[in-house]
């Protein structure tokens, strides 16, 4: 039922939006042609017929960029900083398709204002349109419209975190009212227990329930199975949720082998054309960096040579991928005699760093030589940060899973840094980060990160900087 309720709202959304799209590309013509509120064009007026004959291939393009761009990822995106960026993506996905097939075409409806007012509105549109959409969906719940009744088998963490989470997503349209529960010593503050699970059918009948969340911890296995065999006298939906928090960014599904299931909690995305695709990214992007930030870096050496005495770069040994050192790159910003005393991790107001060093890290400036890493093959620009061998060594003992972000190459930059799990953060959240972006991998989430990166470093605060 949830993926479902997911798919219809993405399905109202997708129509609303090529409805919003369609109306915005006929409505640039007039603004720019005919309406006489745009300057005039020096250019002759193209005929309206060739905007409605290029109509379909708007919205065909439209439909393929904006499902690219994450827009009907609806789970995320009733967060209105979620939708900017997913809608800015989406349209300008969209308006490079555009562009790209008008000049494929030789079609003259590309007038540059023309394109600029349809992007305007199109941009424009979709954000209303989606607010509103949000709007009466609240609404709509909030007064009991459409909403489908939960039962929570279960009544410990996973009980309590399954009503929470279901609470939090207002878009799902499931109520949870109430637990069913073996143990009567157990308290609730948030919901009542009901029942007992030997009377599962009897309370789906009485209180109209459409889904069942079975969250009993492992070592209640027996109980689960006796639910399932309680459910299937009835037709409600009924989902697992899975009490192995150590695995919560990671993706599953199931696949069948010879009629045996098999549940694959981990597979790495980065192999055959998706390594090439990724490289290949890495090596343009990175060239591309350095030729700008030339001046910049140069800029930099010298003032860190004419600041404090020592080298302008600083090599530290970091472990890759698979768990193999290299040799990192970075702008020195502390003093040379900073680890006299062995390794340690960085801190606020760290007393090692120099006055220009502080700044260089503040803004993370300090990283800019490791497009060269890049560009050698030894990091990539986006992925897991890199650790020191003895801090590996730590890490890999305390911290669940650690080991498995090494899977892909580091990164300059990360899922987990750019949601503020840096530095001296919890090094267990910055992990679920890390291996959710190692799962979900795609061209698109790297250029979504990317994006991220400069526009903090633009524009917003760095936490745990230092």
């Amino acid at each position: 039922m949830v993926r479902r309720t997911r798919q219809e709202l993405a399905f109202w959304f997708g129509f609303w939006d090529l409805l919003a799209t369609a109306a915005a590309w006929l409505a640039s013509y007039w603004l720019r042609f005919e309406s006489g509120w745009l300057a005039p064009s020096d250019q002759p007026t193209p005929d309206a017929a060739l905007y409605w004959q290029s109509l379909p291939l708007i919205v065909l393009l439209a439909a393929v960029a904006y499902k690219f761009a994450g827009m009907y990822d609806v789970h995320r995106l009733w967060r209105f900083r979620e939708e900017i960026l997913a809608v800015g993506r989406g349209v300008a996905l969209m308006a490079l398709a555009v562009m790209a097939a008008s000049f494929a075409q030789r079609h003259h409806y590309e007038s540059r204002l023309a394109m600029a007012v349809f992007v305007a509105q199109s941009g424009l549109s979709l954000l209303i349109l989606r607010r509103l959409s949000w709007m009466a969906v609240r609404t709509l719940r909030a007064r009991g419209v459409n909403q489908s009744h939960a039962l929570i088998v279960g009544s410990g963490r996973l009980a309590r975190r399954t009503v929470a989470t279901l609470r939090a997503v207002p878009w799902s349209g499931i109520q949870p009212v109430g637990y069913v529960e073996d143990e009567p010593w157990r308290k609730t503050t948030d919901l009542p227990i009901l029942g007992a699970i030997a009377q599962l059918p009897e309370l789906v009948h009485q209180h109209h329930i459409e889904h069942v969340f079975v969250a009993l911890p492992l070592n209640r296995y027996g109980d689960a199975r006796r639910v399932f065999a309680l459910l299937g006298q009835t037709t409600v939906d009924v989902q697992l949720v899975a009490d192995i928090p150590e695995f919560a960014s990671l993706s599953f599904h199931t696949t069948h082998l010879h009629g045996m299931t098999i549940i694959s909690l981990r597979e790495n995305p980065h192999y055959g054309l998706n390594i090439v695709i990724k490289r290949s990214m890495d090596i343009v992007l990175s060239l591309i960096a350095i030729i700008l930030l030339a001046p910049l870096m140069a800029v930099i050496a010298l003032l860190i040579k004419i600041t404090s005495p020592g080298p302008v770069l600083y090599r530290q040994e970091r472990c890759g991928l698979n768990g193999r050192p290299f040799q990192m790159l970075k702008f020195r910003t502390m003093h040379v005699d900073a680890e006299k005393d062995g390794p340690q991790m960085t801190r606020p107001n760290d007393p090692r760093r120099t006055r220009l060093g502080a700044f260089l890290r503040a803004t993370n400036l300090d990283e800019l030589p490791q497009l060269f890493n890049v560009l050698r093959g030894d990091m990539s620009l986006v992925g897991p940060r890199p650790e020191r061998p003895v801090f590996v060594q730590q890490f890999q003992k305390t911290i669940p899973n650690y080991m498995a972000r090494h899977a892909v190459k580091a990164g300059m930059t990360g899922w987990a840094q750019i949601n503020g799990w840096r530095g001296n953060s919890s090094l267990r959240r910055r992990v679920q980060f890390d291996l959710y972006y190692i799962t979900h991998w795609n061209p698109l989430f790297d250029l979504r990160i990317l994006f991220l990166t400069i526009w903090r470093m633009l524009f917003g605060r760095q936490k745990h900087a230092y």
